[in-house]
C-alpha cells in the first residue's frame, strides 16, 4: 500500500494507493484541517489504521532541502527520516506540492482533464505547470527524450508585471496595501481575486450594493465573487473575475515562454475547474498569447485545464513507489501487471 499526500497551510489531504495491473488505484482518502493538528505524524497515524504502507510521499509548499521542510504557514517542521522512523514506513520522501502535481500529469486520463488550446500537438519539448489556489504554483516538466520530469519552482514569488491602466493601477494600490513589492501571488491566488475586488470597489469605485457587502463579510469573499461573476448577477465581481482570468493567461505565457513550454501548458489547481466556463470565453488564452514578436509560439503552445481533484495525491503515491522501487528493488507496481 502506498500513502500519499498533499500537505497545505489549512488543511492535510491523505489518501491510500494500491496497484491493479500496473494502474495506481485510489483506496480511501481523507481530508484533516491541520491547525487542529501539532503535526502530520498524528494525523497519519490517525488516517493509517490497519494498512501496512510500503512507501509514503508528501507534497509540500516549498523547498524541500536534504528531506526536510520547514513551513511557512504553520509551526511544523518535516523531515522525511523522522517521519520513516516515527511512522515506520520504509521509504518516505518529501517533494513539493507542483512537483508531485507534475508526476500527476503522466497518470491522468483524457477525461480528467479540458483542452482549452488545441495548439500544435505535434510539438515534442518542455511542458509547464501553473496553479492558481490558496497560493500560485508553477513548475516546469523538463522533457528528457523520454519522459516528463517535474522540477519545482518558486516562480508565483516573481514581481508582478501589469500590462495596462487597470493593472498599473492595481498595483499601486496592491503596492499601499502590502507596503511595498508585489509578486504575482498577490493577484492571481484565492486572495488576488479579493484584491481585485477591493481594488475595484476602492479605487474604481465601482457599485458594492449592501446585499453584497454583507455577503462578502459573512461568507467566503472568493466564492461570493465567483458565484455572481458566473451567473452574471453582480457587475463588480464579473470585471473582478475578468481582470483575474487575464492576469492569470498572462503570467502563464510568461512561464511557457521561460522554460519553451512547447509541449504544452497545464492549468492546474482549485481554481481553474470552479471557473472554466470563464477560462473558456477566451479571455485566458488572449492574455497567454499576447506576446508580440512570440506569440505565434504562444499560440502553437497546447494549454490543458486539470479537472482531477487528486492529480498531487495521485503523483505523490507515483513518485513514492518508483524511488521505493529504485532503491528496494522491488516495484509494487510491476507485480501488479497480469501478463
Amino acid at each position: 500500500m502506498i500513502l500519499a499526500g498533499d500537505v497545505g497551510g489549512t488543511k492535510v489531504h491523505l489518501a491510500l494507493f494500491d496497484f491493479i495491473d500496473g494502474n495506481l488505484k485510489h483506496t480511501r482518502d481523507k481530508q484533516f484541517p491541520a491547525k487542529e493538528y501539532t503535526g502530520l505524524e498524528t494525523i497519519v497515524k490517525e488516517f493509517v489504521v490497519s494498512e501496512k504502507v510500503t512507501a509514503a510521499c508528501f507534497g509540500v509548499p516549498g523547498p524541500v532541502r536534504d528531506g526536510r521542510l520547514r513551513l511557512t504557514n504553520l509551526p511544523w517542521t518535516l523531515d522525511s527520516r523522522e517521519l520513516a522512523a516515527n511512522l515506520k514506513i520504509d521509504y518516505v520522501f518529501l517533494i513539493n506540492d507542483l512537483q508531485a502535481n507534475g508526476y500527476g500529469i503522466a497518470e491522468l486520463g483524457p477525461e480528467q482533464v479540458y483542452t482549452l488550446s488545441e495548439g500544435d500537438a505535434r510539438q515534442v519539448g518542455n511542458r509547464a505547470l501553473i496553479s492558481a489556489g490558496t497560493g500560485l504554483g508553477e513548475a516546469f516538466l523538463v522533457f528528457d527524450g523520454r519522459d516528463y520530469v517535474p522540477y519545482p519552482s518558486e516562480g508565483g514569488h516573481s514581481d508582478y508585471a501589469p500590462r495596462n491602466e487597470d493593472e498599473i493601477d492595481l498595483l499601486r494600490f496592491l503596492m499601499q496595501k502590502y507596503n511595498g513589492r508585489i509578486s504575482f501571488e498577490r493577484v492571481v491566488s484565492g486572495q488576488g481575486l479579493t484584491n481585485i475586488y477591493e481594488f475595484l470597489r476602492d479605487v474604481r469605485g465601482q457599485e458594492e450594493p449592501a446585499w453584497l457587502a454583507e455577503r462578502m463579510r459573512s461568507e467566503d469573499p472568493n466564492a461570493v465573487i465567483t458565484e455572481l461573476a458566473t451567473k452574471a448577477k453582480s457587475e463588480i465581481c464579473e470585471r473582478a473575475l475578468d481582470m483575474f482570468v487575464a492576469a492569470y493567461g498572462a503570467e502563464a505565457g510568461n512561464l511557457a515562454l521561460k522554460i519553451l513550454s512547447v509541449g504544452g501548458l497545464y492549468v492546474g489547481g482549485g481554481i481553474a475547474p470552479r471557473i472554466l466556463e470563464k477560462l473558456k470565453d477566451g479571455t485566458f488564452i488572449k492574455a497567454f498569447t499576447d506576446k508580440g514578436r512570440l506569440s505565434q509560439l504562444l499560440v502553437n503552445t497546447p494549454v490543458k485545464v486539470i479537472l482531477e481533484s487528486r492529480t498531487a495525491l495521485i503523483g505523490a503515491a507515483a513518485y513514492a513507489e518508483a524511488r521505493a522501487a529504485e532503491l528496494s528493488g522491488i516495484s509494487p507496481r510491476a507485480a501488479s501487471v497480469k501478463f
